[in-house]
């Protein structure tokens, strides 16, 4: 038997979103993990509340709340990845724990920053994005994650060996064709 794991890449068009893509030139500025195919819930650390781009922490998010609905427009490539029955338990409770525990973990802002001049920079229970997604990827074991750069950018995530395309485009149009489905 076995489970799957959703990795989110996207770009919100938020001002901090729109400042790593020219000074990084990437297309995608921010990831998120998942276990449920409508994406309903995914996980990261990003913007606490949608309104204040300073205060970051660990989030659940859902295209149809929060930052997500606020910027609607949000593009997105959605990638998933098969797992055995263990590693999707085990990925279910660590992600539970931080939900549970959410005021213990923190937004990685330094190592944000070094990230930018290539250095790395890690703090114990803080994490930036694609940091936090690269984490829960390796814990579990998944195939090439411990490959990916000590820097890892949401685009980074493509080169996973195990990663199958799902969509790629409009956040709020994936979301919606899942409602349709379940309907």
């Amino acid at each position: 038997m076995s489970g799957t794991v959703y990795i989110v890449i996207s770009q919100t068009g938020t001002i901090l979103s729109r400042i790593l893509k020219v000074l990084t030139g990437a297309k995608y500025n921010h990831a998120s993990i998942s276990l449920v195919p409508d994406l309903e819930t995914m996980y990261s650390f990003g913007r606490v509340h949608p309104y204040n781009p300073v205060l970051g922490g660990f989030v659940t998010e859902s295209p149809n709340r929060g930052t997500f609905k606020r910027f609607s427009k949000t593009k997105a490539t959605i990638l998933s990845i098969s797992v055995t029955d263990e590693q999707y338990r085990a990925l279910k409770e660590k992600l539970e724990s931080m939900q549970e525990n959410k005021k213990r973990y923190h937004y990685n802002y330094i190592g944000l920053f070094l990230a930018g001049v290539r250095i790395p920079y890690h703090q114990k229970r803080c994490y930036y994005c694609s940091e936090f997604v690269k984490e829960m990827l390796v814990r579990q074991g998944i195939r090439g994650a411990d490959q990916l750069a000590s820097i890892v950018e949401p685009i980074h995530f493509l080169q996973l060996p195990d990663a199958n395309y799902v969509y790629s485009g409009s956040l709020k149009a994936y979301a919606e064709s899942c409602n349709k489905d379940v309907q």
